[in-house]
């Protein structure tokens, strides 16, 4: 059943699941006369969004990011806030299908009248993140989530992106992951704004507070992402709900840093701005290979490319030069 965006938006803003389900998988879709329809619904819904904290939770698979979310939702809940969790389920690049097909995580947080938990593909998009999670978070937000939650599937890039999308970033780390160092050659500390120490026990506490002090030690020779902020390590266990309720009043206590320095709103500002250029980028060119005289051009420029007949970028700029230029 087509619904029609009056539907959708009563829907979102009245918190109905199942519609606001059909607005992301609208928003999702790459058929011309649904993106029409997903541009057309994100315009009536602008004026109710941006309301939300947004968190990115990353960390190398095995880190516990799943039970993180569950439990720390359900904390979030309990403190009388609403979550929406976008788990992204990294697409397959030979078939395209889902690689995990996991939608049974967080199942105990899937029960909460207050949560609402969205598995997206990435189709391929760089890093595990899908290419709309920015809009489906504004989807979210106009229903009325305080916290929206993207999980990623720690692969490099993805700590990028993520952080280009959300006001906080979340590190998660295990002990003996031997990826200090690594997670420093990636970038990851210059993006990070808390490290939790995950699956912290007895029989480990010692080993956890040393990763601590290297990461600490890291830290150290990094300049500080956000003026006046010490970047907190704390340890605790998912699992075992400990350490959560630090990471949710530190998360508080971030924000109101940035809200107070006005960073809060610049960040926004910078993100929404590196949207802007990305879909710039995605409909000059569906624009452009609509005409099959374009699309030809397009495939002999890529051919030479891929053949490296001449430098790709040189290819790209005799392409877009040939029909965009104004003589």
């Amino acid at each position: 059943m087509k619904f029609t965006t009056e539907e959708l938006m009563e829907g979102i803003r009245s918190g109905n699941k199942r519609l606001i389900a059909k607005a992301i998988t609208l928003v999702e879709s790459k058929k011309a006369e649904h993106r029409t329809q997903a541009e057309e619904l994100l315009k009536k819904i602008m004026p109710f969004s941006g309301n939300s904290i947004r968190v990115g939770i990353t960390g190398v698979p095995g880190a516990g990011k799943s039970t993180f979310i569950e439990n720390f939702g359900r904390l979030a809940i309990a403190n009388g806030k609403k979550v929406a969790v976008l788990a992204i389920d990294p697409s397959s690049s030979i078939n395209k299908g889902s690689i995990l097909g996991d939608k049974t995580r967080m199942e105990e947080l899937a029960k909460e009248e207050h949560a609402f938990i969205r598995p997206s593909p990435s189709s391929g998009f760089l890093g595990g993140v899908a290419n709309t999670t920015f809009e489906t978070m504004i989807i979210c937000e106009a229903a009325g989530y305080d916290y929206i939650l993207i999980e990623t599937v720690g692969v490099g890039q993805s700590e990028v992106l993520v952080a280009d999308i959300t006001d906080v970033f979340l590190f998660l780390k295990i002990i003996g992951g031997g990826d200090e160092l690594q997670g420093i050659k990636r970038g990851i500390m210059e993006m990070v704004d808390l490290i939790f120490i995950n699956k912290v026990e007895k029989d480990n506490l010692q080993k956890a507070k040393n990763t601590r002090l290297e990461l600490k030690r890291a830290l150290d020779f990094i300049p500080p992402k956000e003026k006046g902020w010490k970047i907190p390590i704390l340890l605790g266990s998912a699992l075992y709900n400990e350490g959560l309720g630090e990471i949710y009043s530190k998360i508080d206590e971030f924000i109101d840093l940035k809200k107070k320095t006005a960073r809060f709103g610049e960040v926004r500002t910078q993100q929404a701005e590196k949207r802007f250029e990305y879909w710039v980028q995605e409909y000059i060119l569906a624009m452009m290979k609509r005409s099959d005289s374009v699309e030809a051009a397009y495939a002999q420029h890529k051919k030479n490319a891929s053949e490296m007949v001449s430098n790709p970028s040189t290819e790209a700029k005799l392409f877009v030069e040939k029909f965009l230029s104004k003589d």
